[in-house]
């Protein structure tokens, strides 16, 4: 059996990364297009701009949506500009659309995220939505990011949020690559992955069980610490590498599913991950133990446990069965799961996850 696994070509990590960054891009290009996110443009403008002197850069605000519009208008001004690197800055979708847009210019990409919130920084993969924050497609990349530069010092300044949406995108990680280790499915190459992919998996939610409150203490802080630094590693190249070489299941397929509902647009990606693992824990039967160690692993890091926490409150039958008729579309990673699923029975695991996350809300009060 031929196995696969994808690696970002570097990897830089540590306080005070960002000034690193004209080094790393000046070895790839000479003109690169800055595609920034709006906040982090807004806050950090100076200490971005700063970094960035020594390189020949031109500047260009992300719209908010990573949809194919956008791509289309970047690359339009990376070729008047005569860009030969793309620059990405700020958060998930930010970053997808600078990976789209290097692709689209066949020129090399540098990644810097400015939060830990998802696992999209290291990948091969552009997730892409509609205008208005639908799920459209995954665009699959011939290779991984050249750099990932990420300054743990501007992250611990972040909202804490933030860092518990990309554990909770994060925790998803091992679950995703275990179903596809028993079934043999392939992860994003096509073949399955690596013993080193299964492992990193695994390395990935221990991590998260180990440091995770302690992680969030410290970014309630406003600090660097050894946890912190260990957590934003598992949310962000441990969990990259983990989705893309161990494969995906039900999780972001649940995920899916849910963005399909207008009410749960607000939420970040890694929170509604987070109902496609609680989810999945009684669609793939996981010990008892593991589901309580994850219950509470959520509650503690302040990730959503209940459907009312991401939006649906009180959703029909008619509602969920949107959500799992999209999580169960032909084609969806929903189907690399070692056993069949079906609408129905997403269904009940959503059913099931939300009233053990509402009950185990009530004890804890």
């Amino acid at each position: 059996m031929i196995t696969t696994s994808i690696f970002p070509g570097r990897y830089v990590q540590g306080a005070g990364a960002l000034d690193l960054v004209s080094e790393e891009a000046g070895r790839l290009g000479q003109s690169a297009l800055v595609v920034i996110d709006p906040f982090v443009n807004e806050f950090l403008h100076e200490r971005v701009s700063d970094a960035l002197q020594a390189l020949n850069t031109v500047t260009e605000v992300f719209g908010g949506e990573s949809s194919q519009v956008e791509i289309d208008r970047l690359v339009d001004i990376a070729k008047a500009k005569g860009s030969d690197v793309i620059l990405g800055i700020g958060g998930g979708k930010a970053m997808d659309t600078a990976k789209a847009v290097a692709f689209a210019m066949s020129c090399p990409v540098v990644i810097v995220p400015t939060l830990a919130s998802t696992d999209a920084p290291c990948s091969a993969l552009s997730v892409i939505y509609t205008a208005d924050g639908a799920f459209e497609r995954y665009l699959l990349l011939p290779r991984n990011p050249y750099v990932v530069l990420v300054d743990t010092a501007l992250i611990a300044k972040a909202p804490v949020r933030f860092l518990a949406s990309g554990m909770g995108d994060a925790l998803a990680t091992w679950f995703e690559a275990e179903s596809c280790r028993v079934r043999r499915a392939g992860n994003m190459t096509g073949r399955p992955g690596t013993m080193t992919a299964y492992a990193l998996s695994r390395v990935c939610y221990d991590t998260l069980m180990e440091y995770g409150r302690l992680a969030i203490t410290a970014c309630e802080q406003g600090v660097v610490t050894p946890a912190l630094e260990r957590v934003v590693e598992a949310n962000t190249l441990l969990s990259g590498l983990g989705f893309e070489s161990g494969g995906l299941a039900s999780c972001h397929a649940i995920h899916n599913g849910l963005t399909t509902q207008e009410a749960t647009h607000t939420y970040w990606h890694g929170e509604k991950v987070t109902i496609g693992v609680l989810a999945s824990l009684f669609l793939t039967d996981e010990p008892v133990e593991r589901i309580n160690r994850v219950y509470d692993f959520c509650m503690d890091v302040g990730l959503p446990v209940t459907l009312a926490e991401i939006g649906l409150e009180s959703p029909s039958d008619e509602v969920l069965f949107a959500v799992a008729e999209a999580s169960c579309a032909q084609g969806e990673t929903i189907h690399n799961e070692p056993h069949e699923v079906s609408p129905q029975t997403v269904v009940w695991a959503l059913r099931m996850a939300d009233a053990e996350g509402r009950r185990r809300r009530v004890a804890r009060r």
